[in-house]
């Protein structure tokens, strides 16, 4: 497979299985970039997100969801050409409340592949300030075709 030819079938997987994932799709989550086992989506700001009304704060499992549904993009963009993974395990730490009225943005990197497990680390951002609103780490399974 040529490096185009596996860019586009990267890029392919990941819209898809953004795609058919029916909470990805009710958050908003736009994929940004998918190559080489890195990915970047990003989820809109949404009233009906918000976790705390007095601050206008996104909810912590919005941004849980959004760091999960990237890690596991990341895996499927993956080079090692993994036809299908789900998430065993998903550490999140949350730095600080994301800015209200901002476009949060995940960033994963799948950094090692096994014959069952990915590994990934993420995180998330919003427009301002440069600094994490949440880190991750997680542990995937991979299915390769046969």
């Amino acid at each position: 497979m040529t490096t185009s030819e596996n860019a586009d079938r990267q890029a392919r997987i990941a819209a898809q299985f953004i795609a058919a994932i029916p909470h990805s799709t009710a958050l908003g989550m736009q994929v940004q970039s998918v190559s080489g086992g890195v990915a970047e989506i990003t989820m809109p700001y949404d009233k009906k997100l918000v976790g705390d009304p007095a601050t206008g704060v996104i909810h912590g499992g919005a941004v849980s969801a959004l760091m999960d549904t990237c890690g596991g993009a990341a895996v499927l963009c993956h080079d090692a050409g993994p036809i299908g993974t789900a998430t065993i395990d998903l550490r999140i730490d949350y730095m600080r409340a994301a800015t209200p009225g901002q476009t949060i943005t995940a960033r994963a990197e799948c950094y090692h592949v096994t014959r069952s497990v990915a590994f990934v680390r993420a995180t998330a951002m919003d427009e301002d300030t440069g600094r994490p609103v949440a880190t991750a780490t997680g542990a995937f399974t991979v299915e390769f075709a046969k």
